[in-house]
């Protein structure tokens, strides 16, 4: 996404976690709404793209970092530099990331074949894989917090 310090440190902000977790059901929706809208709902599919891209700018860099959602972004800044306390954490994630892969390809399928139960279950199982990949980045943030 390019974020650049200033943008990592106001995407800390709980309000920018929180509301960013609306992306990939917000997309869901859009892309489904293809159904009602047809080629205009290239616009919501627009507009989650810049929601996705605005989304970490939006919020005023926060005055304490130690909410869970603090957390996990500061642990998602220790894993993308490579800090060696991530290096315990690379081998859950990696799993982490098949199975957000796999619940990926499901709600895929089922906005191809417009199946609520399947698009709902891969939805479900993409979030759900995020959010304890998240959680993982917590963890590594308060490893590293300990260690100081």
């Amino acid at each position: 996404m390019g974020m650049d310090e200033a943008a990592w440190a106001r995407h800390a902000n709980p309000w920018s976690v929180y509301s960013r977790m609306t992306v990939l059901p917000l997309v869901t929706l859009a892309v489904w709404s293809r159904v009602w809208l047809g080629w205009w709902a290239l616009m919501p599919i627009a507009v989650c793209v810049l929601w996705t891209w605005a989304n970490p700018r939006l919020f005023a860099e926060p005055t304490r970092t130690d909410s869970w959602a603090s957390q996990g972004t500061c642990g998602e800044r220790l894993y993308l530099g490579d800090d060696p306390a991530a290096r315990g954490h690379r081998t859950p994630v990696a799993l982490l990331t098949l199975a957000n892969a796999a619940g990926f390809a499901v709600l895929v399928w089922g906005l191809a074949v417009l199946n609520p139960w399947i698009t709902l279950w891969g939805l479900t199982i993409t979030m759900g894989a995020k959010l304890w990949t998240f959680d993982r980045m917590v963890w590594l943030s308060r490893e590293v917090n300990e260690r100081s």
